[in-house]
């Protein structure tokens, strides 16, 4: 249903075509009738020839077409029966010519070539094959369209699914870790029990069910990260110094959810919860003009070679990346004693994957 204006346009526009030949060749022909009788039967001859040449069509788009493609083993034997369909409706507009045309539309003014004419035969051909042959062009025109669009359709839900997929993963080892120490400072009655829950419950609140949106203000994720690095530094205490410098030009600036997080929690995991002594993470992030650079640098505890660095959430976030930004540029510096990442990322590169 949703094709049918288009048809409907490309039959009115072939037979407006139709017409203006049809009266161009009367006109030259006939010279006793006046120009609106000629119109009159050039309309009327267009639209008594065109029911033939329509039927024709459609039984060949739809069903002709698809039996000769389909069924293998029976192909000559519609193939035949195509040629035979055309045959007839050559026949029956040969028909309407003598038994329709000439008398009604042109009152018997027309001069009448024999019905199988040789040459009124072969225009005929020409006629139908082409009015059949541009209808199946523009048909499988539009179904190309629509796959492709469907294909389109189905990469952006997979990319959505998995997106999503990404931005939930967030190291269970933390959420246990943090609901012991929210238990132990229970039990401790701190007046540090309550923020501490209020800060899980803002960023698990924020994962579940903020999360799922587009984009969101990176003054937004700054706060998600924050909240993320007290609950950490509660976790870790003395031994752990945490900075987290910000220049940001613009809080209002468009970012993708949780992009950063799987880098910090990653430091968190991989770096300070495997130092026996005290450690470090470094955070800085600069955005001027939608350009951003984020690196983060955490220690590591020497262990004879120099460590190789290759995990989850750094997957997670170049991952992340190549659904989403054109422009970036992600990379990893390890050593004997620390780890860095630096990412440099165009915030106007959106979605011009």
């Amino acid at each position: 249903m949703k094709k049918l204006p288009i048809h409907i346009t490309y039959w009115l526009f072939y037979l407006s075509l139709k017409t203006l030949i049809e009266y161009l060749w009367v006109k030259a022909v006939i010279t006793t009738l006046p120009a609106n009788e000629l119109a009159r039967g050039s309309v009327l001859a267009g639209i008594l020839y065109l029911l033939p040449e329509i039927l024709f069509a459609y039984y060949l788009l739809y069903i002709g077409l698809d039996k000769v493609i389909k069924k293998g083993r029976y192909r000559f034997f519609y193939f035949l029966e195509i040629v035979l369909l055309l045959c007839i409706t050559i026949y029956s507009m040969r028909l309407i010519a003598h038994g329709l045309v000439a008398p009604y539309a042109y009152q018997n003014q027309l001069p009448l070539t024999p019905i199988l004419g040789f040459q009124r035969v072969l225009l005929l051909l020409v006629d139908i094959i082409f009015s059949a042959g541009l209808l199946i062009a523009i048909e499988f025109g539009m179904r190309q369209l629509e796959y492709k669009e469907r294909e389109k359709e189905l990469i952006r839900e997979k990319m959505n699914t998995e997106l999503q997929m990404l931005r939930n993963q967030i190291n269970p080892h933390f959420l246990f870790n943090t609901l012991n120490n929210i238990y132990a400072l229970t039990r401790k009655k701190s007046d540090k029990a309550p923020e501490v829950v209020m800060k899980l419950s803002e960023l698990l609140s924020f994962m579940l069910y903020k999360s799922s949106v587009d984009t969101i203000t990176i003054q937004e994720e700054i706060r998600v990260l924050e909240d993320y690095i007290e609950l950490e530094k509660i976790r870790y205490n003395e031994r752990l110094t945490v900075s987290f410098t910000k220049q940001i030009d613009d809080p209002s600036q468009r970012i993708i959810p949780l992009l950063f997080l799987p880098l910090v929690e990653n430091a968190f995991k991989h770096g300070v919860s495997e130092s026996r002594f005290d450690s470090f993470v470094h955070i800085d992030l600069k955005l001027k003009d939608g350009f951003l650079n984020f690196s983060i640098e955490n220690s590591v505890e020497q262990k004879g070679t120099e460590i190789q660095y290759g995990n989850i959430g750094l997957y997670n976030t170049r991952r992340q990346l190549e659904l989403t930004y054109h422009d970036h540029h992600l990379q990893q510096q390890n050593s004997m004693d620390a780890f860095r990442i630096n990412l440099d990322l165009n915030l106007l590169s959106y979605g011009k994957i």
